[in-house]
C-alpha cells in the first residue's frame, strides 16, 4: 500500500502523535498529492497519507468503466471497505517503523475518504481523538447516486443493494460513533457549492452526533464560501482551518 509520511517539526516531545489521512478519488487522487495539497505541517504530529485503492500509484486497469457500470457494488463498497481493512492492518506497522508511541490518533478524509474515516469510526477499536472530514461522502448512497448521474443514471437500487449502501450511512450509525471512548472532537468542512445532498448529509451528520455526545461542541460543522467539491483551489484555506482543529484537539 502506497503512502506518504511526513514527520513532525523538530523539537516535538515524545511520544509523537499520529495523523492518518485518505484522500478523495477527485483530483489530487493520490497520497502524495494530498499531502502536498493538506500538509498539515503546523501539526506537530507524524501525518501519514494512505493512498486509496484503485488510482494514485496503484491504478486497475478498467475500474473507471467498473464504477460506471455499477457504483455501488464496483466501486464505492469494495473501495470503503479494502481501505478500511489496509488501516488496520498497516497501524502497528507504520507505527513501529517512524517510532510512533501507541495511544489516540486522529483522523482526516475527503470525499470518499471520509466515508473510509466514517467506517473506521464505527468498525475499528483504534482510540481516536480529533477527526476532520472535508466534502465528505457521509452517506454512500449519495456517491452513488452522483457516480450514476455522471454516467447517465439513476443508479437501479435494489433491496440488496439499499443494505449494502445502510452500512455505509454514518447518519444512520452516528450512534456507533458517539459510542466511543474518547468521543473524538470531529469538524466537518463542507464547501458551500458541493454537491447539495452531500452538504445536507454534514448537517445531518454534525446534528446527529450533537444528540448523543457528552460536549456537543465537540461536533462541529465549517462552511467554506465558493468551495466546491473539489480543494485544488481552497487547499490552504483546507488546511488552515483542520491544523487549527487537530492542534487544539489531539
Amino acid at each position: 500500500m502506497p503512502f506518504t509520511a511526513l514527520p513532525p517539526s523538530a523539537g516535538r516531545k515524545a511520544p509523537v502523535p499520529l495523523i492518518v489521512t485518505w484522500h478523495m478519488m477527485d483530483p489530487p487522487r493520490s497520497d502524495e498529492g494530498f499531502a502536498a495539497l493538506l500538509p498539515l505541517a503546523g501539526v506537530p504530529a507524524w501525518r501519514i497519507h494512505l493512498g486509496m485503492p484503485f488510482v494514485g500509484r496503484r491504478p486497475v486497469e478498467g475500474a473507471f468503466e467498473a464504477a460506471q457500470a455499477d457504483p455501488l457494488l464496483r466501486y464505492v463498497d469494495p473501495l470503503v471497505q479494502q481501505a478500511t481493512a489496509e488501516f488496520r492492518e498497516v497501524l502497528d506497522e507504520l507505527r513501529a517503523r517512524f517510532g510512533i508511541a501507541p495511544g489516540p490518533i486522529a483522523l482526516v478524509g475527503a470525499s470518499l475518504g471520509g466515508n473510509v474515516v466514517l467506517n473506521v469510526l464505527a468498525t475499528a477499536p483504534q482510540p481516536v481523538s480529533a477527526v476532520v472530514l472535508v466534502n465528505p461522502a457521509i452517506r454512500a448512497a449519495m456517491a452513488v447516486d452522483v457516480v450514476a448521474a455522471g454516467a447517465g443514471g439513476p443508479y437501479p437500487w435494489t433491496a440488496e443493494t439499499r443494505a449494502i449502501a445502510d452500512r455505509l450511512d454514518f447518519v444512520s450509525h452516528a450512534g456507533a460513533i458517539a459510542a466511543r471512548d474518547p468521543q473524538p472532537a470531529l469538524l466537518v468542512i463542507s464547501g458551500a457549492l458541493d454537491f447539495p445532498a452531500s452538504r445536507g448529509d454534514a448537517t445531518a451528520l454534525v446534528d446527529a452526533l450533537r444528540e448523543r455526545y457528552a460536549a456537543p461542541e465537540r461536533v462541529q460543522l465549517t462552511t467554506i464560501d465558493g468551495l466546491g467539491h473539489s480543494l485544488l483551489e481552497a487547499g490552504p484555506t483546507v488546511d488552515a482551518i483542520a491544523t487549527s482543529w487537530l492542534t487544539t484537539h489531539s
